[in-house]
């Protein structure tokens, strides 16, 4: 919950809280609440995070690419006391990109800053879609303004058929990790490859997951996290950012 992350497309986590609650399919095997149990935490009590904690971006003095709230959800409602304070730590430090990705689009019009506008530069607003029934998040987040508006389709659960990508700058793609993950159809993520390739928005795949199959069979992957990027079929290997990574 610092400076350094395993998780490949950003730079650093920063957690102002902690602690969620599962509102879809794609939350199941959700690392947090795996972590927080090992801990001895209850995963579902939202918790403000340390002053240290909270405040830490003010001290980061060279430019990162911060996920937000990756033991939480920024727009949870539980967070709703603290969260224009951390619109202004994020409003202080221009020089940081924050990612915000939430399973709560419904609530982020409703809970931005007052000067907000059409977007913060150093703000990209992202929602999660696992499956079909979690395709109409894309609709609520392209009425939203932002600089940057993105999608995290991890884990996939299922092929997600025609995406309307009108207005989305960025997509990250992937499998599931961990114990009990779900299988991960590498026809799935060639189809999301090619719309994305033809709608010309970046992609990231970030991983095959931990049961990565084809017609229906299992593919043999020596990483347990379908991780290892010598191991993937040459499509499969994209990685791309959007234009204002930097």
């Amino acid at each position: 919950m610092g400076k350094q992350t395993s998780i490949q497309w950003t730079d650093a986590s920063w957690n102002p809280w902690h602690g969620c609650e599962k509102v879809s399919p794609g939350c199941k095997f959700c690392y947090m609440f795996a972590d927080k149990k090992r801990y001895g935490q209850d995963p579902t009590k939202v918790t403000r995070s340390s002053s240290a904690t909270f405040n830490a971006p003010l001290k980061w003095k060279e430019p990162r690419k911060i996920f937000t709230c990756s033991w939480s959800d920024w727009f949870i409602d539980k967070a709703d006391p603290w969260r224009d304070e951390a619109w202004d730590i994020i409003r202080r430090t221009p020089h940081h990109i924050y990612q915000i990705l939430t399973k709560r689009p419904e609530r982020i019009k409703d809970h931005l800053p007052a000067d907000w506008g059409e977007g913060w530069p150093n703000v990209w607003l992202g929602v999660s879609v696992e499956d079909q029934a979690r395709k109409h998040r894309i609709d609520t987040l392209r009425e939203i303004p932002a600089s940057v508006r993105f999608l995290s389709c991890e884990p996939i659960l299922e092929d997600l058929g025609q995406l309307d990508l009108t207005g989305i700058a960025w997509v990250i793609a992937g499998g599931e990790s961990g114990p009990g993950a779900r299988p991960f159809d590498l026809d799935w993520g060639r189809n999301l490859i090619d719309q994305c390739a033809a709608a010309e928005v970046p992609i990231f795949v970030k991983q095959l997951g931990a049961v990565a199959v084809q017609t229906g069979k299992r593919v043999s992957l020596q990483d347990s996290k379908g991780g290892d990027w010598d191991e993937w079929p040459g499509e499969l290997r994209v990685i791309s950012f959007p234009l204002r990574a930097a």
